[in-house]
């Protein structure tokens, strides 16, 4: 800078003195400005100006650095651009390539086993060959066993055992054609292995097969049906239920005693004989005395024979699973309907009579209680003999006799059947040791009707208002509507008269005097009669609340705001409704059980309904 001499510096240990510029702390004075003070100025030390130079080399050299590795990072993409167009020309080639391996003619074959891995050294020094080690399949294909590679056009964790694959040329698998779905069908007769089974075929012989890959994550269980490869001997796939799996309910009925009214004899019965011995079996065991086998529930339509089998299965599974806290004991309700049960190919309903029977056996060596329930009982194990176009009962009765003996050695099953015609069921199905106990469920009496209101006719629903607060309580009111209503049922009036029975006691033919009987609606009333009555009486109260909505002027009113429910006079209507809208009279055998019921004998000649001319009983009827 002009105006001051360079700064002289003298180095130590004998160095020569170098020269140093002055700099000075603010920049020299702008040329053609006015001369002036020189501002003042800082002398840069030779430490600091070093240190500067320092800074600057490196900052040159970092420049340089980067623009050399700028450059090579260009050169490295403009290979890499180059080998991705190589590797993209490779890969359409190589497609194209296995494209050709799945072109027909290809071979198929049958996979039994599949095989993964990757050749190592230690492999290697051990001696193992590549077709022991790499991914591999064994298959059948032309009736020989041979061992293929996978193409790597199939990923190997979708091969499974059973599986049908394509070959090419080169005996590579290229294609899987997936499960096949047809074969033999046979009977698994027991697990031996996760991949072996025990099966019956149809001809009656034993055979071991192997389970399909299909099956693998299958819970198989004796008396399965399923698929046979006679080719490979290997079960493929499991077969739809038959028509008498199908007939067959597991689940628990969600119905117990609680539900069930006007029957408090006959369930206390039915669990002494069923829950004791259940609950109790080394004091049954100590007094020699065998629990029932069977119970038989016979009696008129409608009063709940169905409702009890249900609420003795429910009662049991309750019982088996709090004896036995975290063993996961449950029950089984197996639900027979007899009509759907019969078949027309000869020996087709025993088989299916066999197949729930051995179903019961392997719940109830389990430890799970059974209860097998047979509904109309009597269209399936009628008396032998009777039979008008064929006697197919002179073969089906003995094999449930078979049946229901044999459960003599198991524990926990029970079998109940249900009629409304004891009278036509075999002798031999209702003796001792087979179906034990016989009960008898009865019409409901007064007391037994109002029992049954009560179930139906629960505190929340809707009631009349009215009556409500005439009676102070909805319990009050309920009550008083269930009397009105079992009043007018129970009646013996001639305005509560329903039908007069003319009977010839004698049984003579002619010259004998016929008594007439009168019977009225109680006689004919069942559970399910009053679960008509009640739905008749919600439904004439629905409608006369919407009329009202209908016609109400205005804007309607909310849910909550909405008054009216059911009253007394729904239910009464309900009664009347229920026996005069009626066309026929009740069935003949509904008039013999309750003409039976009152005391009388004898040989019906005729039914008329109380209030409209007679009517003959058909010849048929009257033999």
């Amino acid at each position: 800078m002009s105006g001051s001499e360079p700064a002289q510096h003298t180095e130590t240990q004998g160095q020569q003195p170098s020269p140093a510029p002055h700099y000075s702390a603010s920049y020299a004075q702008t040329p053609g400005a006015a001369p002036g003070p020189m501002p003042s100025a800082r002398t840069v030390s030779p430490q600091e100006y070093d240190a500067l130079l320092r800074r600057l080399s490196a900052a040159e050299s970092t420049r340089t650095n980067m623009e050399r590795h700028i450059r090579s990072a260009g050169e490295k993409n403009r290979k890499l651009v180059e080998a991705l167009t190589r590797a993209k020309a490779e890969i359409e080639r190589l497609r194209v390539s296995l494209a050709q391996q799945v072109m027909p003619p290809l071979n198929s074959a049958l996979i039994l086993a599949v095989g993964t891995g990757r050749t190592t050294y230690t492999q290697l020094a051990d001696g193992k060959t590549p077709a022991e080690t790499e991914d591999y399949l064994d298959v059948q294909a032309g009736g020989r066993l041979v061992r293929v590679p996978i193409s790597p056009l199939l990923e190997r964790s979708d091969l499974a055992p059973g599986m049908t694959v394509l070959l090419n040329e080169q005996s590579e698998a290229v294609l899987s054609l997936g499960y096949e779905g047809y074969g033999d069908v046979v009977t698994v007769r027991e697990v031996l292995t996760d991949a072996k089974v025990l099966i019956d075929t149809a001809s009656g012989a034993q055979q071991v097969a192997r389970i399909g890959g299909a099956l693998a994550s299958e819970t198989l269980r004796t008396g399965d049906a399923v698929t046979l490869d006679t080719r490979t001997r290997m079960i493929t796939a499991k077969v739809p239920a038959s028509r008498s799996q199908e007939l067959v309910l597991e689940e628990i009925p969600d119905i117990s005693y609680a539900q069930i009214g006007g029957l408090t004899t006959q369930l206390e019965q039915i669990r002494d004989a069923v829950e004791l011995p259940y609950l109790h079996p080394e004091i049954f065991e100590r007094y020699h005395l065998a629990p029932p086998k069977g119970i038989l529930l016979y009696g008129p339509p409608g009063n709940g024979k169905t409702m009890i089998a249900k609420a003795v299965a429910h009662a049991l599974a309750e019982r088996a699973a709090a004896l036995n806290p975290g063993a996961n004991t449950r029950g089984y309700f197996l639900n027979i309907k007899g009509p759907e049960l019969l078949d027309k190919f000869v020996g087709e309903t025993e088989r299916q009579i066999r197949d729930i029977f051995t179903a019961a056996r392997e719940k109830a060596q389990a430890g799970h209680p059974v209860v097998v329930f047979f509904d109309e009982m009597e269209s399936l194990f009628r008396t032998r003999g009777t039979g008008r176009s064929s006697d197919i009962e002179t073969t089906i009765v003995p094999q449930l006799l078979a049946e229901i003996d044999g459960v003599e050695s198991l524990k926990n099953v029970i079998v109940i059947g249900a009629t409304n015609r004891e009278d036509l069921i075999d002798a031999a199905v209702m003796r001792p040791g087979r179906l034990d106990l016989k009960i008898r469920i009865n019409r409901p009496d007064a007391a037994g009707a109002a029992e049954i209101f009560a179930l139906y006719l629960t505190d929340d629903l809707p009631f009349d208002t009215a009556e409500v607060d005439r009676h102070g309580s909805v319990d009050a009111a309920v009550q008083a509507m269930i009397s009105a209503a079992v009043q007018q049922l129970y009646s013996r009036t001639p305005a509560n008269a329903y039908a007069i029975a003319r009977v010839d006691s004698a049984h003579a033919k002619s010259g004998a005097a016929l008594t007439g009987h009168t019977l009225y609606r109680g006689d004919f009333v069942s559970g399910a009669v009053i679960r008509n009555i009640v739905d008749r009486a919600k439904k004439q109260a629905i409608k006369e609340q919407l009329d009202t909505l209908i016609t109400a002027p205005g804007v309607p009113p909310a849910v909550g705001e909405i008054t009216g429910g059911i009253g007394t006079r729904h239910l009464l209507e309900a009664v009347r409704a229920e026996f005069e809208d009626q066309v026929e009279l009740p069935p003949l055998p509904d008039i013999e059980d309750a003409l039976a019921m009152a005391g009388v004998r004898g040989r019906i000649v005729s039914v008329e309904p109380a209030h409209t001319a007679a009517r003959a009983v058909p010849d048929e009827l009257k033999e």
